[in-house]
């Protein structure tokens, strides 16, 4: 007896927390205070069940738990999380995120605030830089910004690098944004995939940024518009790309030391015929071995590929003074490429 009341209890408790946790329809406006804020997202914690507010900052979701949790984020503001605690009706005031809105990027005449900045640009700092064995800047913030099309001519180490901030403009002409590092333009070499003819045929490209050390490097700003761009002139037709390197901000000295160690090895390898396979391949076409066969067997994709050791050494001193501050770095890279005699050397 004492076990059946102890099961219709349970039953009864199950049936009732299930109707305490229905799911609902949750409506309501999102404002700043004083305008509603057209676009915000708001998802039920946990779920992939969202929405986001109209033109009037109005919203409705459907199929939400009495004792579920929404989310509220909208750039520029900070995120809101709001209990649903059964009501129906749940109106939010958003309040400005004060640190995203006062983010400093770098424009073409100096630098400015994220919500000042009237042009496209797009800052990658070091703490969102990509992370590996890294040869050239561009490697930093690829894939990191919207619109930034960065993709290597060839696979050897330190090759060409083609990037696309406004596409293709041009059949003849260079395609490649100019760089612009610590205030300085440089010469806008040209990184296309078929290089100079040296009388043996053409050579790959090389990266006119291979002499910058990306350890050195504390933010990039992509200039992607015309008001950005304007005081470079036609040398920003393609966008401009700012480089800004790091100096000895701090109340103390602080020196610094990492490395990198990475392997690489072909990914695949072609299953081709061997010596054997191949001269009965031959011989059931009708082709005669005795000129083909000279007695070698070499599997040249072991002789032309190889696993590839890559090493990176930075070695950093930093400090201020009353009127001023000074950095000096030591970088020592040697990158090996998976093809033998490939390979990159730098020592700045």
């Amino acid at each position: 007896m004492k076990q059946g009341l102890l099961r219709i209890s349970l039953f009864l408790l199950a049936v009732f927390s299930f109707s305490f946790a229905k799911a609902q329809t949750v409506s309501g406006t999102v404002t700043d205070g004083s305008m509603p804020i057209p676009g915000v997202n708001i998802l039920v914690k946990g779920t992939s069940n969202g929405t986001t507010t109209d033109f009037d900052g109005n919203f409705t979701l459907n199929d939400v738990a009495s004792n579920a949790t929404l989310v509220f984020s909208f750039v520029g503001f900070a995120q809101q999380e709001v209990k649903v605690n059964g009501r129906s009706t749940i109106n939010v005031t958003m309040s400005e995120d004060a640190a995203a809105l006062s983010e400093v990027v770098v424009i073409g005449y100096g630098s400015t605030t994220v919500k000042d900045a009237t042009g496209a640009v797009a800052t990658v700092s070091a703490e969102d830089f990509n992370q590996g064995v890294i040869s050239s800047p561009e490697e930093l913030i690829q894939g990191k910004t919207a619109g930034l099309q960065i993709t290597t001519t060839s696979g050897e180490p330190g090759g060409g690098v083609n990037i696309r901030i406004r596409g293709t403009s041009s059949v003849r002409g260079g395609n490649n944004p100019l760089f612009v590092v610590d205030g300085v333009p440089l010469a806008g070499n040209e990184v296309s995939s078929g290089g100079d003819d040296v009388g043996f045929g053409s050579s790959s490209a090389k990266n006119p940024l291979n002499f910058l050390n990306p350890a050195d490097i504390e933010s990039m700003s992509v200039l992607k518009d015309a008001s950005a761009t304007a005081i470079y002139g036609s040398r920003g037709a393609n966008g401009v790309v700012i480089i800004t390197t790091k100096s000895g901000r701090g109340s103390k000295g602080r020196l610094d030391y990492g490395t990198t160690l990475s392997l690489a090895s072909p990914a695949n390898e072609y299953d081709l015929l061997n010596r054997d396979e191949y001269l009965a391949a031959v011989s059931d076409l009708g082709g005669d071995l005795a000129v083909l066969d000279q007695g070698g067997n070499t599997d040249f994709q072991d002789e032309i590929t190889r696993t590839a050791f890559s090493q990176i050494h930075n070695l950093s001193y930093a400090d201020s003074y009353n009127s001023g501050n000074y950095r000096a770095s030591l970088s020592y890279a040697d990158q090996e490429g998976i093809v033998e005699m490939a390979a990159l050397e730098r020592l700045s």
